[in-house]
């Protein structure tokens, strides 16, 4: 048993030193950039991946939030049972998350697909969906080979792992990693402009 710990555990640190950190900060900052600009962010994901999204969304819309600063308009594509079901049961899995970015997707909107395999139909839909409406910005979670989506996404955050729980567990490392960042530069910013703010006043007072 000692054995098997000590090896998940040391493989899951290996693979955490190849992650891609330039990759990285640009999702973190598209993220961003999607906030100040009032800007939409959907997330998606099957079986684990789903709990992740949702997961992820939690956290960035309340963990985010920054006085002075706009909140993030976040949606996670597989968290509304009724719609996922519906189009599911009437246009197929396929179209589960597609149907959904018809309805709802807007010119400069965030769209982030999360699969292991990087093979999960209906994200591809999703996001070749995306990647057709103007100025939309689409991030890919993956792992194992990516798969097809490494492709189609304009930012690609890969797990080299073969292990899909090593997978998983990093993927939502990833989500409080940039639920973490996006949280500090929300705060930074806020502050950068509260300090403006009041060099514009003293500004005012003294005539300058």
């Amino acid at each position: 048993m000692d054995s098997i710990v000590k090896s998940y555990l040391a493989e899951l640190k290996n693979t955490l030193d190849l992650l891609d950190e330039a990759a990285i900060n640009e999702a973190i900052h598209t993220m961003h950039q999607a906030r100040l600009n009032g800007r939409q962010v959907f997330v998606m994901g099957n079986g684990g991946s789903a709990a992740t999204a949702v997961h992820f969304v939690g956290d960035v819309a309340k963990n985010t939030r920054v006085d002075g600063l706009p909140r993030f308009r976040m949606i996670c594509l597989n968290d509304n049972i009724t719609a996922f079901s519906a189009y599911a049961n009437d246009e197929g899995y396929e179209n589960v998350f597609v149907q959904q970015l018809i309805n709802l997707i807007q010119p400069g909107d965030v769209v982030i697909g999360i699969s292991t395999s990087g093979n999960s139909e209906n994200i591809l839909r999703a996001i070749d969906y995306a990647n057709g409406t103007r100025n939309n910005k689409t991030i890919g979670l993956t792992g194992f080979n990516a798969g097809q989506l490494k492709d189609m996404v304009n930012i690609h955050l890969h797990v080299p792992s073969d292990n899909i729980e090593q997978v998983e567990d990093i993927h939502m490392i990833l989500a409080h990693l940039m639920t973490t960042a996006l949280r500090q530069m929300a705060a930074q910013e806020s502050e950068e402009t509260t300090q403006h703010s009041t060099e514009q006043r003293v500004g005012m007072v003294y005539g300058n």
